[in-house]
């Protein structure tokens, strides 16, 4: 194994020793390696890069954080051709919530979340891609939206 370090904000190292307490973890290592994990499993969904996929980015970030609100709107912007809408909540005083539906292929929907949730400022984020188009099973009948 290595050693490695890493900083950590007060209040997500409190959710992760109130994790090591309430599953009986030995220690916050197993914690950060099972989260690891888990997080690496959601990254390898099984949906294959040039697929076309819908996909939802959901993160919520400090809107006083400086330049942060100007910078997550660029980013929609240098991807205007899958961002197609976006909801914005005022949580709190301090927290706003972004809801962005997204539409293109698996990496290009990959790239803009993970731009979007690396940001300084971005406290939560995740993004659910979904393919649109159907593996190979039952045909279903077309229709139209009206």
């Amino acid at each position: 194994m290595n050693r490695v370090t890493i900083t950590l904000d007060d209040d997500l190292l409190g959710e992760i020793d109130a994790l090591v307490t309430e599953h009986g973890y030995q220690n916050r290592s197993e914690v950060i390696r099972d989260l690891a994990r888990a997080g690496l499993a959601q990254k390898n969904d099984g949906i294959g890069d040039g697929k076309e996929c819908v996909g939802a980015l959901v993160y919520v970030y400090d809107h006083a954080a400086r330049n942060l609100s100007h910078r997550l709107i660029e980013t929609a912007h240098a991807h205007h051709d899958i961002a197609i809408a976006t909801m914005h909540v005022h949580l709190d005083d301090a927290s706003c919530l972004e809801i962005t539906a997204l539409k293109g292929n698996r990496s290009d929907i990959q790239h803009f979340a993970d731009h979007a949730i690396a940001e300084r400022g971005v406290r939560y984020g995740r993004v659910i891609v979904i393919p649109t188009q159907a593996e190979a099973g039952p045909t279903r009948i077309a229709h139209r939206h009206r």
